[in-house]
């Protein structure tokens, strides 16, 4: 195995200190949190306390201003531990960065200090019932009133954190004749008027996440809620682009973890399992199936790991970005299939962790732009596709 150069002492020692977090705060807990499809609020404020939420943040705003590679540690202890109902990600990645990269001063001091204490749990709203992974085609609007303030309506799906959330960052737009160039982002807060939270929404995977929908009837947006201020009106479309490498990469860097996570589990399942007088492990399609997977899933982590060298030097494109989505996605759902499948039997029961990572993974290959259009995104990056 190709020992990995990434992580210093620090980010090992930050390592220690989450794992022995979610064995303590989290693991005894997820199986109940699937049933009741949320997780309880009470581990934000303890993530917050134990400063594992927004650490890449500078800490002006409450974060410990570390690198991206911390982020990457979280992701990946997350994965590997099964612990997908943990919304931790989203809210430190891609929520607050949003705001600390675009929002004003005003804004950041205002939502990014109680998001790193864990009082605030932060959503983004894109996708809605018609549009997916075409955020072009949005229908919730944000038009501008005589008096400067905004009126927001429309309906968002898939909502993760959406039932918890306190701040949303809501895609709208402001100008709908203006294509991509009249989308705007809003933060929108909890309690404003009209702004209603719909059911939790019921998954195949991911079952103590806390999906659901968002619905905005005539909500009165005020001009300091438009993240970046007037400057950034009409700018939201190239926000969400710039974004979307780190975005989607983090999808790889989980599929790839969790990929190992499951190899390692049916590695030790199948030393045990008795059939035939000797153990699973001894038959050489077993062995076979697991050289094969652990070939492949070595590749990847070493895609990903060059992928969060270059998300470190800002230099990592939306079209490599979308690659190792695609290929760690697929590959992580065929892992689980093929671990599933060693497990026999038990692999269908959903007390055992592979039964739980296979529903789990479905997803991947769907959410941060589904799987084939990332293969579009690839292949204009090669000069093809419809003109």
């Amino acid at each position: 195995m190709i020992s990995r150069t990434l992580f210093t002492a620090e980010h090992l020692a930050f390592r220690d200190s989450y794992e022995r977090f979610c064995e303590r705060e989290i693991a005894p807990f997820h199986e109940a949190w699937e049933e009741q499809g949320y997780v309880d609020r009470a581990v934000w404020r303890k993530a917050g306390d134990n400063g594992f939420l927004c650490p890449t943040m500078p800490e002006a705003y409450g974060g410990a201003g570390v690198d991206r590679l911390f982020a990457v540690v979280e992701m990946e202890v997350t994965a590997r531990a099964g612990h997908t109902g943990i919304g931790f990600s989203l809210h430190n990645n891609i929520v607050a960065p949003y705001i600390e990269r675009y929002g004003t001063s005003d804004q950041k001091a205002r939502w990014l200090p109680p998001m790193a204490r864990g009082e605030m749990i932060g959503a983004i709203a894109m996708s809605e019932p018609a549009a997916g992974s075409d955020l072009q085609g949005i229908q919730t609007t944000a038009l501008r009133q005589p008096d400067g303030s905004y009126l927001l309506n429309g309906s968002k799906t898939f909502i993760t954190n959406g039932w918890h959330s306190d701040l949303v960052i809501v895609v709208a737009k402001t100008d709908p004749a203006a294509g991509a160039r009249g989308i705007s982002l809003f933060v929108v807060e909890r309690g404003m008027p009209g702004f209603e939270k719909g059911r939790r929404l019921k998954k195949l995977g991911l079952r103590a996440q806390d999906t659901s929908e968002l619905f905005f009837d005539q909500v009165r947006v005020t001009a300091d809620h438009l993240l970046g201020g007037p400057a950034l009106e009409g700018r939201g479309f190239a926000c969400l682009m710039q974004e979307l490498p780190w975005e989607r990469l983090q999808i790889a860097i989980g599929a790839a973890a969790a990929s190992q996570a499951a190899i390692d589990r049916t590695v030790a399942y199948v030393k045990e399992r008795r059939m035939f007088g000797t153990t699973l492990g001894a038959f050489q399609n077993t062995r076979f199936t697991l050289a094969q997977l652990q070939t492949e899933v070595q590749i990847a982590q070493v895609f990903v790991d060059k992928c969060v060298e270059l998300v470190l030097q800002g230099s990592l494109d939306t079209a490599t970005a979308s690659m190792a989505k695609l290929w760690c996605s697929e590959l992580q759902c065929k892992v689980m299939d093929e671990c599933l499948q060693l497990h026999g039997g038990y692999g269908f029961m959903w007390e055992y962790p592979i039964t739980r990572a296979y529903a789990d993974a479905r997803v991947q290959r769907i959410y941060g732009g589904s799987n084939e259009v990332m293969k579009e995104v690839i292949t204009r990056s090669m000069g093809l596709g419809a003109k």
